[in-house]
């Protein structure tokens, strides 16, 4: 099972850092490249623990969709989400954030396993670990970028 580790340093406050990381129109700006949007559940605004969301999105070249679902949270410093349906056979995304003078460090702890048995392993290696890599990576940095407008 894959893990994806990151940590990226953001100058604003956690409170900020938090709500934005939550927050459905900022994860469609952040996830732009793959034009993903909200198409059930929570649709607009800040989600909270217990709450759903079906995303929509091109991956691959191929329409997907995603439910996901947040089962803990810790106002300002975690939350988790949780796929509950799509093209995974499972991940878990926990979001932690963390004081560091005037801003925040934003931890993403990304653990996914590929459906399909070996040849998703074998998919794993070749290009998805890497892809899912980029994507968490690319989301942070725009996360950071709109968070430092602010």
């Amino acid at each position: 099972m894959p893990i994806i580790n990151l940590d990226i340093y953001i100058n604003a406050p956690i409170n900020v850092c938090f709500d934005l990381a939550r927050n459905v129109e900022v994860h469609t700006e952040t996830t732009s490249k793959t034009k993903e949007r909200a198409i059930d559940g929570v649709t607009v605004g800040l989600m909270e623990n217990g709450d759903t969301v079906t995303w929509e999105a091109i991956h691959f070249g191929v329409k997907q969709t995603l439910t996901a679902q947040i089962i803990e949270m810790e106002k300002p410093y975690k939350f988790t989400d949780v796929m509950v349906k799509g093209a995974f056979h499972s991940f878990t995304h926990t979001h932690e954030f963390m004081e560091n003078g005037t801003g925040t460090i934003m931890k993403d702890t990304f653990s996914y396993k590929s459906p399909f048995g070996i040849l998703g392993k074998i998919a794993d290696l070749l290009f998805l670990e890497t892809y899912m890599r980029n994507f968490i990576v690319n989301r942070a940095k725009e996360l950071k970028r709109i968070a430092e407008k602010k």
